[in-house]
């Protein structure tokens, strides 16, 4: 068990890491990139950079100093995440358990460019099956992705519901899929339903009659882990306080997941804040 977990290692989460460090805590910090800050090739407006630099390379700078002062990195994706009393992640290959974690991912969520996908929004597409996988009990639903994390998807709703079939939507399937899952490779055309949604229709001019479409492209939101385990969000957004607490006691969000201006000066400070007030609470905890 460690003290703090920390879901994103660019600027909010490493920033996070270096206050929780120097206050004698153990951290794990868990991620696979640095997201959108990877596509800056010259960052010119962060105070103290004397020349330029790429997204990398701030980003590397940072995870240098976290590990300088004895972070612990998991270069993995986050598979799932529950709340029992304390934080329980997990990744393909661990299962890592916290009094505090903080999220520090981006906010953004691949919703795939399929014609309809608008239209039935609450009405039959869903973004995470362990919130509304209840509701297809017993009925035919898809799980929209090719990776890890729609392999997880598929695998939650097959206690609950009828038939699963995960929808790769042309892209090659990146992950070994049990016998009992059905796998769709061909591009998808369009959704159809006259009020809900009712199946879809592929480039092959095939068809498949589903009630729920799960889209599990690419990973986990932040937003979509906190909804899970009951922190209150405003669409991709989570809602957090002054000190950076969202509703559910020890979970702290930071960075472009929180909203508001999208700029590393802004992740760094809400990162900083989120850190110190992680501490605080773990620090209560072990009282």
């Amino acid at each position: 068990m460690t003290d703090l977990i920390i879901i994103g290692k660019g600027p909010a989460g490493i920033s996070a890491a270096l206050y929780a460090l120097r206050a004698n805590m153990k951290v794990t910090v868990v991620g696979k990139d640095i997201g959108s800050l990877a596509q800056a090739h010259a960052i010119e407006n962060y105070y103290g950079l004397s020349t330029p630099l790429s997204g990398t390379e701030l980003a590397q700078i940072g995870v240098n100093q976290a590990k300088a002062l004895g972070a612990e990195f998991l270069e993995e994706e986050v598979l799932d995440l529950d709340f029992n009393g304390q934080f329980v992640l997990k990744t393909k290959t661990a299962t890592l358990s916290s009094k505090a974690l903080i999220m520090a991912t981006g906010s953004a969520r691949k919703k795939g460019n399929i014609p309809g996908m608008v239209d039935y929004e609450t009405k039959g597409i869903s973004y995470c099956a362990v919130c509304d996988g209840f509701f297809y009990r017993g009925k035919d639903v898809a799980v929209l992705g090719s990776g890890e994390y729609a392999l997880h998807e598929a695998k939650e709703l097959l206690a609950i519901t009828e038939h699963v079939t995960i929808l790769t939507n042309g892209e090659p399937l990146k992950v070994e899929v049990p016998s009992e899952i059905k796998v769709i490779e061909t591009p998808v055309k369009k959704l159809f339903g006259e009020f809900h949604l009712e199946g879809l229709e592929f480039k092959d001019d095939s068809q498949l009659n589903v009630s729920g479409l799960f889209v599990a492209l690419g990973s986990a939101s932040a937003a979509d882990f906190a909804r899970k385990i009951g922190a209150a969000v405003d669409g991709s957004k989570i809602n957090v306080d002054a000190n950076m607490q969202t509703s559910v006691p020890g979970l702290f969000a930071a960075g472009d997941c929180t909203g508001g201006t999208l700029q590393v000066a802004v992740a760094v400070g809400e990162g900083a804040i989120a850190g110190l007030s992680a501490v605080k609470h773990i620090r209560e905890q072990k009282k």
